[in-house]
């Protein structure tokens, strides 16, 4: 609703914006009128969500096509690069919570949290551009552009995705890591813990099996919810990669008015990420005994 309120409030002209500056007055008016620009903001909102909920995405203003195909494609191409961005920071993420964890307040701690602090804190843009300057002008080790060629195979793709995705490790590193070690030390801390030791349990052992299975439950909907955030909210990184994602999708669609592609892209986000949580909080329950759905404890 504030996206679509947002597109009414915002300066621009959705006709003029399709047939250019020196269109005709009338030629654009009647542009607007079939795409029903002219009727009160209450009933574009309602024909809009009432179609969406049926399946209909609507046409794109500048495609002149429908919207659905443009949004499926963006959302599998965001979905291929928020997998990879996944698959490296998860694991690393939880190693630096683990090995900061058992070192706590020593030289290793300091330097995997104050390294993975400065990380989250770098915007994305700069440390996409270091990447590409380092890796792809300086090195030749990785392509400047997440675009590969037509036809290319799955390993292909996972190359030309190292470079963003590596950007958005470092911006989400941090934040996993520091998840991690908190978790850690109070599960290390804790009584099972201690019994655990006393039994004469191999320490390996006790580290794999009480402390980081009861560590880890925090993190999952942390997980989550970046999941979501990497499906979402990677309009920088796909536009420093020039990546046809869904952030790029709605960066076109918002500068060039087109609201039915606008907010069928959002709509989507918003989907993606109630499905993210939905799911977080259901392996949460599965996974701590000690939650029961339903009955208040």
């Amino acid at each position: 609703m504030l996206v679509f309120l947002g597109c009414q409030v915002l300066p621009g002209n959705v006709g003029l914006a399709i047939l250019g500056p020196d269109a005709d007055p009338h030629a654009v008016e009647v542009l607007n009128r079939q795409f029903g620009l002219d009727r009160p903001l209450l009933v574009q909102y309602f024909n809009w969500i009432s179609h969406f909920l049926l399946g209909d995405m609507g046409q794109s203003y500048v495609y002149r096509a429908p919207v659905a195909p443009f949004v499926v494609h963006a959302l599998g191409n965001s979905l291929k690069l928020a997998a990879v961005a996944i698959l490296l920071v998860v694991p690393l993420g939880i190693l630096g919570g683990v090995v900061a964890a058992l070192n706590v307040n020593r030289p290793l701690d300091r330097i995997i949290s104050l390294g993975g602090l400065s990380a989250t804190v770098l915007p994305e843009f700069v440390s996409g551009i270091v990447l590409i300057l380092t890796f792809g002008v300086g090195l030749s080790w990785l392509p400047i552009s997440a675009a590969w060629p037509d036809g290319a195979g799955l390993l292909t793709q996972l190359y030309y995705l190292i470079a963003p995705a590596s950007s958005l490790m470092l911006a989400l590193f941090g934040y996993i890591a520091r998840m991690v070690r908190a978790g850690m030390i109070e599960a290390l801390d804790s009584d099972y813990t201690r019994t655990a030791v006393l039994k004469g349990l191999p320490w390996r052992l006790v580290i794999w099996r009480h402390v980081l299975r009861n560590a880890l439950l925090p993190t999952i909907t942390v997980v989550a919810t970046q999941a979501g955030y990497l499906i979402g909210g990677l309009m920088v990184v796909e536009t420093l990669f020039r990546y046809q994602g869904i952030g790029s999708l709605i960066l076109h669609a918002a500068s060039h008015k087109d609201l039915p592609m606008l907010e069928a892209a959002v709509m989507i986000i918003g989907i993606v990420f109630a499905i993210a949580t939905a799911f977080a909080d259901l392996l949460y329950s599965l996974l701590n005994p000690r939650i029961r759905m339903g009955t208040g404890q």
